[in-house]
């Protein structure tokens, strides 16, 4: 293999462009040299912004696949229930892969394309960037320390943001998930899932069960004066944070989701493009209640381990402020922090302080960076996972990715059963 690895990206949207970009900042690490992507407008966007030869842009990856063209690894940047099919026929053309999460849409396919990976001998590795966030980086190293003594309890949250739930889960391609395939605990907190499990390093998680649904966006709760359409129809939508003209006009908040249905004209990127389209079929126009999601806005996962640890998640939709937050309470101490304010505090016990416990206030100070971090560090991983070169902590190869999926799995079958699943040792 070459000091720069060769790679293609499957899929050119948002991610798959994100974890690219590793190679424009670091073109002696990492080489784009093919793209496949159906949209016409994201293929030519994609290969222009990597220098992309035009016969090396691909609108079919059954294509891709027959030109049979030398390269150390893919991008499959795909949407989620493209993931399996693609992934599949990635690995089988012998392949190496960074594949975005979730890795797949049911624990059949998760664990037929583990059992591939294994028989074609390619390395796999799944994207959960939440993992290279210094601040769960640093929160991972003092658990490996052994500070925090035995691991007994945790708890964690994702607070969506009201106008990032709007956007992606009401509004957005997974506001439905007959139509995208995969259900909101797997496509937003499938990195929470994963760095639970990160955390208790390999214990395997037992039991688990879920609570939660679509509590507030239905029509029944549309305020008086509300319409079908933000921009055409709504007498209250001054007074409305969901409308669509405040948020994705005005304010330009999450405008390139909105922007994605306008591919077909050559002055996408103008607002008044943008404000035409709301008033006619861009879903994003849509009164917040009136659309035809149907993903739960709140829900909690409660998980055991074999050890007795027991574990608490909670999605909640909506929120007014977006933040992680992890609680981690060990037999020696405890754990308490916020990702987006970069820092956490780890308290023990000590009857010799006024309050009976010491306090260590530990600053990550990472800002501006995606995923608090991790975008650019996965990226960085990742060449050095292909190339057979020490990784890092924090690197997740497909075997590693699989009881957070399982959890996450096995949490939807526990709420719509109405049970407590087991989750079988690998």
């Amino acid at each position: 293999m070459s000091a720069t690895v060769k790679t293609a990206i499957v899929g050119c949207g948002n991610r798959g462009r994100t974890y690219a970009g590793y190679a424009l900042e670091y073109p002696e690490e990492m080489k784009i040299t093919a793209v496949v992507e159906p949209n016409e407008y994201r293929l030519n966007l994609t290969g222009d912004m990597f220098s992309v030869p035009k016969e090396m842009r691909f609108k079919d990856l059954d294509d891709f696949l027959a030109a049979k063209i030398k390269l150390d690894a893919v991008i499959n940047g795909t949407m989620d229930d493209a993931h399996y099919v693609t992934g599949m026929k990635i690995m089988k053309a012998g392949y190496n892969m960074l594949i975005e999460k979730p890795v797949c849409l049911t624990k059949e396919e998760l664990m037929e394309m583990y059992r591939t990976s294994v028989e074609m001998g390619v390395v796999v590795m799944v994207c959960h960037v939440l993992r290279y966030a210094p601040f769960y980086v640093e929160i991972k190293k003092r658990i490996l320390s052994g500070e925090l003594g035995r691991i007994h309890s945790m708890v964690t949250e994702e607070n969506v943001s009201f106008h990032h739930m709007a956007s992606a889960f009401i509004r957005g391609k997974w506001s439905n998930y007959d139509k995208c395939g995969s259900r909101i605990m797997m496509s937003k907190c499938c990195h929470d899932l994963d760095i639970i499990t990160w955390m208790k390093s390999g214990i395997a998680p037992v039991y688990v069960s879920s609570f939660g649904g679509l509590f507030n966006f239905i029509e029944e709760n549309a305020p008086e004066g509300s319409g079908k359409n933000c921009l055409t129809d709504c007498r209250i939508a001054g007074d409305c944070e969901y409308d669509a003209g405040k948020m994705y006009l005005d304010k330009e908040t999450w405008g390139y989701y909105a922007r994605e249905y306008l591919d077909e004209f050559e002055d996408r990127d103008t607002k008044e493009r943008l404000e035409w389209s709301l008033k006619e079929k861009n879903p994003f126009g849509k009164c917040i209640w009136r659309t035809d999601n149907n993903v739960n806005d709140h829900q909690t996962v409660i998980i055991e381990f074999e050890d007795g640890c027991t574990v608490s998640h909670n999605l909640i939709g909506a929120a007014a402020k977006p933040c992680r937050t992890i609680h981690i309470v060990g037999t020696k101490g405890e754990i308490y922090g916020e990702m987006e304010k970069g820092r956490f505090v780890v308290r023990k016990p000590d009857m010799n302080q006024p309050e009976f416990f010491s306090e260590e206030v530990v600053d990550i100070n990472v800002n501006g960076e995606g995923h608090g971090g991790g975008d650019a560090r996965l990226s960085e991983d990742f060449v050095k996972f292909i190339r057979g070169e020490a990784t890092s902590v924090s690197t997740t190869s497909l075997g590693d990715s699989i009881y957070g999926h399982l959890i996450g799995f096995n949490a939807q079958e526990a709420l719509e059963e109405r049970k407590v699943s087991k989750i079988e040792r690998l």
